[in-house]
């Protein structure tokens, strides 16, 4: 994590657990949806940052260079290397429970109209780490919550 353009923690990594909770509309038949479909998407985005050192391209104090099979990072006066392999940008601005569990939110809003055919309106996603700390960041549709204020449910998913 990155404190300020000088103070920095000491490089390490982390075990996240990600818990989403739907709010919908519960249909004739006593569901929601398919929760499989999200279950499958959450654990490819999962296997996506497993085992990789997790870099934030939107960084007001990092510069991220790219070369061949390597990603420089600079910061303060120092240059750390890390393999493509090893690594993974994302867009976040630091690399903490909040900024994890939005990143999260935001692959999920990729597709309104998906969201839409399954009757979601709203959508919490929870970071946990394995000291016992979380980050949440929750999107609602008012338009849609506000046209469909009928039975709502909130199953839940937990990935590791």
């Amino acid at each position: 994590m990155i404190f300020s353009a000088t103070e920095r923690e000491t490089m390490h990594g982390h075990d996240y657990q990600i818990n989403v909770a739907f709010e919908t509309l519960i249909e004739k038949n006593g569901m929601c949806f398919d929760v499989r479909y999200y279950r499958q998407k959450l654990m490819k985005l999962c296997a996506s940052l497993d085992y990789h050192f997790i870099l934030p391209a939107r960084s007001e104090f990092l510069r991220i260079e790219e070369t061949a099979n390597k990603w420089l990072v600079h910061f303060n006066n120092d240059v750390m290397e890390f393999f493509k392999r090893d690594a993974v940008v994302l867009s976040i601005t630091n690399v903490t429970l909040e900024e994890m569990s939005n990143w999260f939110l935001q692959q999920l809003l990729q597709d309104m109209q998906e969201l839409q055919g399954h009757h979601i309106y709203g959508i919490t996603v929870k970071a946990h780490n394995g000291r016992g700390e979380s980050g949440a960041t929750t999107w609602q549709s008012e338009r849609y919550a506000a046209a469909h204020a009928l039975a709502r449910t909130q199953p839940e998913l937990t990935t590791a």
